[in-house]
């Protein structure tokens, strides 16, 4: 039987990339998909996996929340926070995606630091879907994830040398 991606049968390697390629990578990623899964903590201990449809600007996503729901109570009790947000899966060679690290905050819609974010959310279509008015922008919380960390994995990257998963560090504050 012929294989169809043989580097993947090689050792791999260990090449990392620079930061301004893994930062064009990650940001491909979250332009290219809008769903994640957003792990939380339950009182218990317990988790909680929730898929939400998300926006970004540079590497914070976030989403439309409500302060009953389950991942928001958990993230108002405990902020800390892991997101997973992952490509199509072929298979090994098609494996891509990125885990996020950090912490949320959810913001109220007349918060002044929510219009920065509220300009990226497309909720026109929502809106339209709902037969409600264009006029009458949505008036949610914002639950904004500032990730410390990001694992980026792209087996694809095993062709140029570099090693399938990939370390991003938020810069330190200064």
């Amino acid at each position: 039987m012929p294989i169809t991606n043989p580097w993947l049968a090689e050792e791999s390697p260990t090449g990392e990339l620079t930061r301004e390629a893994l930062e064009e990578r990650i940001l491909n990623l979250l332009s290219t998909h809008n769903t994640a899964v957003i792990a939380t903590t339950n009182t218990d201990g317990s988790p909680t996996a929730t898929p939400v449809r998300y926006f970004h600007l540079a590497f914070e996503i976030f989403y439309t929340s409500w302060d009953a729901s389950v991942k928001s109570r958990n993230l108002q009790r405990d902020p800390r926070v892991s997101v997973g947000i992952v490509s199509p899966l072929v298979g090994l060679a098609s494996s891509r995606g990125a885990q996020l690290f950090g912490t949320a905050r959810t913001i109220p819609r007349d918060d002044p630091d929510a219009d920065v974010y509220w300009e990226a959310v497309r909720w026109q279509s929502d809106h339209v879907e709902r037969g409600r008015s264009l006029s009458e922008p949505p008036g949610d919380p914002l639950t904004i994830i500032t990730p410390s960390r990001i694992v980026y994995t792209e087996h694809w990257l095993r062709r140029t040398g570099h090693a399938p998963r990939q370390m991003w560090m938020a810069p330190r504050s200064t």
